[in-house]
This record gives structure tokens, sequence and C-alpha cells, in this order.
């Protein structure tokens, strides 16, 4: 119901977008979150859109990380600018009923995730 895709091998300071096709729950009654989870270390919460739009960022991509939506497109981006090397994780994007960065246990999909590799 969610598939993330988009990721690749990236220079340091390079930029990416990465997309979420969301299908078989409505876009417009979920917030959409965007996760990421490094080898050995726990998912982390770095942004999400709410069904109003209103967005949040964590505070280690604020500022570089923009999340937004075509809901015509049911696909919901996060354009990632200045990337570092500690940016490298698989990626994830997940449906909730409200929007939170802060853990991923309010989500209750989740699609596959797209590697992002930030490296020279």
């Amino acid at each position: 119901q969610l598939q993330a895709f988009g990721g690749g091998l990236v220079q340091p300071g390079g930029s990416l977008r990465l997309s979420c096709a969301v299908s078989g729950i409505g876009i417009g009654h979920y917030a959409i979150g965007w996760f990421r989870q490094a080898p050995g270390k726990e998912r982390e919460g770095l942004s999400c859109i709410g069904v109003s739009g209103a967005t949040h960022y964590s505070d280690s991509v604020k500022g570089r990380f923009a999340v937004s939506e075509d809901n015509a497109k049911s696909t919901v981006y996060l354009q990632m600018n200045s990337l570092k090397p500690e940016d490298t994780a698989v990626y994830y994007c997940g449906g909730a009923l409200f929007c939170s960065t802060s853990s991923p246990s309010g989500y209750n999909y989740w699609g596959q995730g797209t590697q992002v590799t930030v490296s020279s």
C-alpha cells in the first residue's frame, strides 16, 4: 500500500528526491511520515505531512529535507539536499492517523524501503 523509491548513491553535498506511492488507503485521510534506519540503529523519524498539509521535521534534517505531496498522484515526496554520509540508511514511508516524527509506533502502514547511500 505504500512504496518508497528513488534511492541511490549520491555524493556528499548532493541531492536526492524520494517518492512514496500510496495506494489502498486514502492519502487525504492519513498522515505520511518518512523514517530511516541505518544498520544497527533504531528507525529514526525524519519528517511527516499531516492530513491538513502541515509538515513536521526532526532536528537532524530540518532545513535540509522538505516533504510535499501530490494528491492527484497519491504520492508523497521527500526532497533531500546537502546530503551527508551520516544520512546513509534505508528510507521508509509510513501511514498513520496522526503525524509524528518521534516514534514509528503510531504508524500502521509501511512500505518497502529504499536505500540511500551518501559517499564519495
